[in-house]
């Protein structure tokens, strides 16, 4: 299955039939360590074990089995996550695995606790790992109800050309339009969707449409997450059609709604990345 066709298949897995086999967890952070985000920013993955590590979360059934990542507190530090653990995902998807996006529905201290949690060091977000299910479980069925997690907003409600007052559709959208679906198809916090994007001649500017109480006291954005993921797969969507990109943070100066805050800019010419 290429690039596009496992990110089109893939849905959230909260219900597992059987953990992973070793030689696939094996394979999965021989992976994850060979994997980089445009911020240039280290994370160190780790498998947990929620027998053996004490760890629980309300909306697992069936695996005992988790990755989770840790890094230094830093600009764009969610962004760098998010970019990085989707790729980690999207490989434990290729090996035929189930996972999903954790932030909140877990023990978040005693997951913290088995990630061993140094100074200025945070743990975003954690996924477990194994056999989806055949079945889900009343809990997920329920759940994926609430969040409406099979939606997703329509393509020119996201995605825009010029400014924010032009939106783009699918049939203008040239070779952009199947880069830009597989951001609108990816996986976000309770399905907010917080993802936006202007294309200009040859840049796709990203902004957060930000909703209320994703930012904590510490100023932890976990939108920000969400658009690390976008922009792993926009980066992703560009490589399946064999074409070079670099990340900059340069914000272009285009006017926003309310709420909505510039991200960073991919700039397909090749051009150098830039970082503030």
């Amino acid at each position: 299955m290429n690039t596009t066709e496992m990110i089109l298949k893939r849905r959230s897995v909260r219900t597992f039939s059987v953990g992973p086999r070793q030689e696939d967890i094996d394979k999965i952070m021989a992976f994850a360590a060979t994997v980089k985000n445009p911020y240039g920013l280290p994370i160190e993955w780790k498998v947990l074990s929620a027998k053996e590590d004490r760890l629980s979360s309300a909306v697992i059934v069936g695996t005992d089995t988790f990755i989770a990542g840790k890094m230094k507190k830093a600009p764009h530090a969610e962004e760098a996550f998010g970019y990085a653990f989707e790729r980690v995902l999207l490989c434990a998807e290729a090996l035929g695995l189930g996972c999903t996006w954790i932030a909140g529905t877990m023990d978040r201290s005693a997951f913290e606790r088995a990630m061993a949690l140094g100074e200025g060091e945070v743990m975003p977000c954690v996924s477990p790992l194994g056999v989806p299910s055949e079945k889900m479980s009343l809990r997920e069925t329920m759940m994926r109800k609430g969040i409406r997690a099979d939606s997703r907003f329509d393509f020119d409600a996201l995605f825009f050309s010029g400014s924010f007052d032009t939106p783009l559709s699918p049939e203008k959208a040239g070779d952009l339009r199947e880069p830009l679906e597989l951001v609108r198809r990816a996986p976000s916090a309770v399905n907010k969707q917080p993802w936006r994007a202007v294309v200009v001649d040859s840049a796709v500017h990203f902004y957060e449409k930000r909703s209320k109480g994703y930012v904590n006291d510490a100023g932890w954005d976990l939108q920000k997450v969400d658009m690390g993921i976008a922009l792993c797969h926009f980066a992703m969507g560009l490589e399946a059609q064999g074409k070079q990109s670099s990340l900059t943070v340069a914000d272009p100066g285009i006017a926003m709604p309310p709420e909505t805050y510039y991200i960073a800019s991919c700039r397909l010419d090749g051009a150098r990345e830039e970082k503030e």
